[in-house]
């Protein structure tokens, strides 16, 4: 059985393969931020939106000008914390409305 030790690893190793694949190798992904938003995004919204928010993430930051791995880091870190106030402010929303809307 896999630990979380063996998961991060894997983690590590795949981003390492694919930072190297696309060049852009003064990446560091943060992987239990991407998970987390991509879990929450999947459990709000659907099986698929956790690939979707993902990769909408990364796009959002890779349209920002940095010039080193710290504004990197922002714009990946901005794009999410966006991700994550759109689902909590739907989550807010839903709570709301309670029984409005249903069939019950």
């Amino acid at each position: 059985m896999a630990t979380p030790d063996d998961d991060d690893r894997t983690l590590n190793e795949w981003s390492r393969t694919l930072t190297q694949a696309l060049q852009i190798l003064d990446l560091d992904v943060d992987h239990p931020r991407i998970v987390e938003l991509a879990e929450r995004s999947s459990h709000h919204v659907g099986p698929h939106a956790g690939v979707i928010s993902a990769f909408l993430v990364g796009y959002a930051a890779g349209t920002v000008t940095t010039k080193d791995r710290e504004e990197t880091s922002a714009a990946v870190e901005k794009a999410a914390n966006t991700v994550t106030t759109v689902i909590v402010k739907d989550e807010e929303t839903q709570e709301q409305k309670g029984w409005t809307g249903s069939a019950q």
